[in-house]
């Protein structure tokens, strides 16, 4: 069977060359689904594979705008509309300088199965641009949102394709975003999504993703008759999903004693406490400030810089991630693609490690994934346990279309549930012998089936 993959891989690759992350991505999925395709006739007379693997659309634009100098910058932005079948587009906005279509293809495929395991019709797309909102005015930042809204308003919309906030895309850009939009479709609808509270966007879909994720940990756990109260956590990024596993780690009981951002490492042995969460938020939130300040705040924290001088080795080494710096029970990589490598993996099982639940997509490399299941510790893909906050985006278009709000509380509990349906669903599919669950491969045939069986029935389109 792995000559087969290899070979499907091969053909993959020279149709998409230079895109190592989308090769990952796809290989991960095939390597869980191909013995049911090969089983299941209909699929492979219909090439499913063949065509699953294929966007069906990506739009690529240019966006200019002036700087607070009056100087003309040019940008590139992207939407990858990657999958239909289950319903209109749906997936997020990343503004960083390494956005590329190779990255966002990976994003986009991710993205259909992440959103057809919450059982909302959602189909599956991404886009951003190699836009970097740090250190610009919030001028700067809105005229390139306006002028990237100008361009991709003609290819979104409510029934079309519905974006979101991804990585340096929060509140403000969203609001910009919207805006331009409003403006030029004349409409208010739940075209964007994560917009505020009282503008059309929904409660808690700030806290929704982080929640989400700590939900379906918990649901790990209980499975085994245990909970996350007393575990020892560490969390990468500093940002709205890692924040918010923090204070729902800290509301189920357990402790998170490390947490990083692109200034460093922050190592709290006597845990980040919700007094402490809410200084770090004001810190990351509203000053827009890295982690460095909260160590001047809490000087009994240890404070890692990204690069610091190894006297033993005598040169500067990354201090970024927690991994091989802090003995815990559960990771929370909630960064970036890639983050956690096979070192990291063999130093977390080293020190006991319990569960690994991802919290970003892809965040850990394919060695470091084989190491936590040789090891039979927990492992949970982006694609479940990051789902949260698309499912919390598809319930602020359902308010939209139904022209009301929900409360925090009723929104919570659909969220609940969702992570709670998903993780069963992921047992359901990934059931092993002995009692163990392969989450990764639950989670791939879950939603592979869901998205298949929906371009199956829709024919050769």
């Amino acid at each position: 069977m792995s000559q087969v993959v290899d070979a499907f891989m091969q053909d993959v690759i020279k149709r998409n060359p230079g895109e190592p992350e989308f090769h990952q991505a796809v290989r991960e999925v095939i390597e869980s689904v191909y013995p049911m395709v090969e089983a299941n006739p209909a699929m492979k007379a219909a090439n499913i594979l063949g065509r699953i693997v294929e966007p069906e659309r990506i739009i690529s634009f240019r966006v200019p705008w002036v700087d607070d100098k009056g100087q003309i910058q040019v940008n590139r932005g992207y939407r990858v509309q990657f999958n239909s079948a289950l319903g209109p587009y749906k997936g997020g906005i990343r503004f960083h300088p390494d956005v590329s279509q190779g990255t966002l293809k990976f994003l986009a495929f991710e993205q259909t199965f992440k959103n057809a395991l919450t059982g909302l019709p959602l189909g599956g797309g991404k886009g951003g641009a190699d836009f970097d909102p740090r250190g610009k005015s919030d001028a700067e930042v809105m005229r390139f949102c306006q002028s990237f809204m100008a361009e991709l308003f003609r290819y979104v919309g409510q029934e079309t394709d519905s974006p979101a906030g991804d990585i340096n895309v929060g509140g403000r850009e969203i609001g910009y975003m919207f805006g331009m939009y409003k403006k030029l479709a004349n409409e208010f609808s739940g075209a964007i999504t994560g917009k505020g509270v009282g503008w059309g966007g929904s409660r808690m879909r700030t806290e929704a993703t982080g929640y989400g994720v700590t939900y379906f940990a918990e649901e790990m756990f209980n499975r085994k008759g245990d909970s996350l109260k007393g575990k020892v956590c560490a969390v990468s990024g500093a940002g709205n999903v890692g924040l918010h596993v923090i204070e729902m780690v800290n509301k189920l009981g357990g402790k998170v004693i490390a947490i990083n951002d692109l200034a460093g490492l922050i190592i709290d042995d006597e845990g980040i406490d919700n007094e402490k969460l809410a200084v770090m938020k004001d810190i990351i939130f509203n000053k827009r400030q890295l982690l460095d300040e909260y160590a001047k705040r809490f000087p009994k924290a240890k404070f890692i810089p990204n690069e610091f001088a190894d006297a033993e080795k005598k040169k500067l080494v990354k201090g970024y991630s927690p991994w091989q710096h802090v003995k815990v029970d559960v990771a929370f990589p909630c960064s970036r693609q890639n983050e956690l490598v096979l070192e990291d993996a063999q130093a977390l099982l080293k020190n006991g490690l319990k569960a690994l639940v991802e919290g970003a997509n892809m965040p850990c490399t394919p060695d470091a994934i084989k190491a936590v299941h040789a090891a039979k510790v927990m492992f949970s893909p982006g694609k479940a346990s990051n789902a949260g906050g698309v499912a919390t985006s598809g319930l602020e278009m359902s308010q939209n279309a139904g022209h009301i709000y929900w409360s925090a509380e009723e929104v919570n509990t659909r969220l609940h549930q969702i992570m709670k349906e998903i993780h069963g669903l992921c047992v359901q599919y990934g059931g092993e012998e002995g009692g163990v669950v392969n989450y990764e491969r639950g989670a791939n045939v879950a939603g592979f089936m869901q998205v298949a069986k929906a371009m199956l029935a829709q024919g050769v389109v």
